[in-house]
């Protein structure tokens, strides 16, 4: 894409000066963007003290309210989910591979009928849901998020077949392959690209703005969770992946959703992935449970990640992780990781695994094992996340030097630099 000239402009904010972070007028006004290792919005500082919600994308308006209103009043500026609810054929000719049809709790994946994606059967082709039982539930979210001046990151599909994710799109052609064919095949390829096409290109019944033009997203996801079958065919896809998304949407950030590890497990390749030029931060999930690690090698992993960032120069964001309320040190534990995060200065934010709301019954969720749910409410554990992350909104007074790079110019774009008067966060790296 042709660069466009850069203006520079200087905006006065409190105790700190920002320069040079425009592109046209109003090019980036009201998108995230990466700056360095960091993240900025309207050239201001942005560090993410987010939660996961999985089933916003599917439940009722009060249910999303209830996320929503929950996170905004516990200062989570990021709320992440999924659009990935994808079936078989409506006639059952081509099944549906998981169990679609199910009602009540959508915490424990009660879809009330919802479905974003589904197999034409007469057309034996991609079809999309653009009702209110389909991509009509997104709509609402983005307009009650931009609402509370709430982002919402969303991942465009998931590995895991728990919602149909890639897992019915690959079981459409008989595949029975979790990890190569989906990436390789050159039909369930160019059915993702429509799939991306479709959601970015739709314009909200609500608000009349295309997603790709609505700054109430924070930045795609390419997917929950990828695992491939090597290192080579996930850059591969990433790297082709990311590009089509860009070539589309320049205003929002784009990022694997990987679970960033090192070394080739799930393909993952941390360090490769982030060099990818249309990727433009790092995602890595932590959970003790399923890791074999203590929760002491979290902060390890933390500040590894963020190492990775100061080598490449972009922002890497915690974008998943939990640690079970039977342990009677889970609010501690989650205080000294989210503080890891906070006092690396290369490091860019968190985003917790999970809240949960009151649901349509008026009673909250059952758990689903894990022990990874909290609330809105006076527990440790809860109170201790919601100070943390409104100390990351206020990380920003502590913020220095800032590399800007603006995310809609994806060829070698030209750098400026946001300045503040406070140098302690630039000493501290």
């Amino acid at each position: 894409m042709k660069q466009r000239r850069l203006i520079p402009i200087v905006v006065v904010l409190g105790s700190f000066v920002l320069l040079g972070i425009s592109q046209t007028a109003s090019a980036s006004i009201g998108f995230v963007q990466r700056a360095g290792t960091h993240f900025a919005l309207n050239g201001v500082p942005f560090y993410v003290g987010g939660v996961n919600n999985h089933y916003i994308a599917w439940a009722s308006q009060q249910e999303v309210d209830n996320v929503l209103n929950d996170a905004a009043a516990m200062h989570f500026n990021v709320v992440r989910t999924f659009i990935s609810v994808v079936r078989g054929s409506l006639d059952g000719a081509n099944p549906t591979i998981w169990n679609w049809n199910t009602f009540g709790d959508p915490s424990n994946m009660g879809m009330e009928g919802t479905y974003h994606a589904y197999w034409d059967a007469t057309q034996a082709k991609l079809a999309f849901n653009d009702s209110a039982s389909g991509l009509q539930k997104i709509d609402y979210l983005l307009k009650k998020a931009n609402s509370l001046n709430v982002k919402v990151l969303i991942s465009l599909n998931d590995f895991w077949a728990y919602t149909g994710g890639i897992q019915q799109m690959r079981a459409w052609y008989g595949s029975t392959d979790k990890y190569t064919f989906f990436y390789s095949d050159p039909r369930t390829k160019q059915d993702y690209k429509n799939w991306v096409s479709h959601v970015l290109n739709h314009v909200n019944t609500l608000t009349g703005v295309a997603y790709k033009n609505d700054p109430a997203i924070f930045a795609w996801d390419l997917m929950n969770e990828p695992e491939v079958s090597s290192i080579q065919l996930a850059q591969s896809w990433i790297g082709e992946m990311s590009t089509y998304v860009k070539s589309i949407d320049p205003n929002h950030m784009v990022a694997s959703g990987s679970e960033g590890f090192y070394g080739g497990q799930g393909g993952s390749d941390f360090p490769t992935e982030l060099t990818l030029p249309n990727i433009d931060f790092g995602t890595w999930h932590s959970y003790p449970i399923y890791n074999n690690i203590t929760p002491a090698q979290v902060i390890d992993r933390i500040n590894q990640h963020c190492a990775t960032a100061s080598a490449v120069q972009k922002p890497v964001l915690l974008e998943e992780f939990g640690y079970s309320a039977a342990n009677s040190n889970q609010a501690q534990v989650y205080q000294s990781w989210t503080d890891a995060v906070r006092n690396n200065p290369n490091c860019a934010g968190w985003i917790v695994w999970r809240l949960t709301s009151l649901e349509a019954n008026n009673a909250y969720p059952r758990d689903n094992g894990e022990g990874f749910d909290f609330h809105k409410d006076s527990s440790q554990t809860s109170t201790i996340l919601s100070n943390e992350a409104l100390m990351m909104q206020q990380h920003v007074q502590n913020s220095a030097t800032m590399t800007f790079t603006p995310t809609h110019v994806s060829a070698s774009p030209t750098a400026t630099t946001m300045a503040s008067r406070n140098s302690g966060h630039a000493a501290a790296s």
